[in-house]
């Protein structure tokens, strides 16, 4: 026999909407306390009732911990989350390609160094890809520019030792044929 499938709205009568509260509410801690022996996970269950009543589990030794660190980390995704949309403003005011290293470690440092990579959603993270692969992009080129222009320096250089060289041979090979002459003559003179 299955379950009939229940419509999401308020139960109208009092006595079943209790019932249904209390089984529940049962279920949400029971599923609560699973959750936690089988991940090791901190978990904080507080359910108020319609009544005002409080229902509240903990696995571990204090409520207050677990929220104190809720807290701390809220006020940290808030900071972080600032700083993210910051850098999403440098973005929009000046274009991803354009971004010097220095900017873009900055920024992918912003990300990864406060531990928020968990926290950013699913756009966020298409943005920051975006965002290094076009950085990435822009270096490629700029490296690939200038081993390009030191490719034509040295290119230069080459040309200008092999005239340099010629220079050098045509003027060894006068040396060389002065000398010849100067010693034929000299031969000359002798005989």
């Amino acid at each position: 026999m299955g379950r009939k499938k229940l419509e999401m709205k308020r139960i109208e009568d009092k006595s079943s909407r209790l019932v249904t509260f209390s089984k529940r509410r049962n279920g949400l801690i029971k599923k609560a306390r699973e959750l936690s022996v089988l991940c090791e996970a901190d978990i904080a269950l507080i359910i108020f009732s319609a009544r005002g009543r409080l229902y509240e589990f903990c696995n571990c030794d204090s409520l207050t911990q677990i929220i104190q660190r809720y807290k701390g980390l809220s006020e940290g995704k808030e900071k972080s989350a600032d700083r993210f949309y910051e850098a999403e403003n440098m973005a929009s005011r000046k274009d991803a390609r354009t971004w010097t290293y220095a900017e873009l470690l900055e920024v992918i440092g912003s990300h990864l160094g406060e531990k928020i990579m968990e926290e950013l959603s699913i756009t966020d993270l298409g943005q920051l890809e975006e965002n290094l692969r076009s950085a990435l992009l822009e270096i490629r080129l700029r490296k690939t520019k200038l081993m390009a222009e030191s490719v034509m320096i040295l290119r230069e250089k080459e040309r200008l030792l092999r005239e340099e060289k010629e220079i050098l041979m045509k003027e060894a090979a006068e040396m060389n044929a002065e000398m010849n002459c100067s010693s034929q003559e000299e031969m000359l003179k002798w005989l």
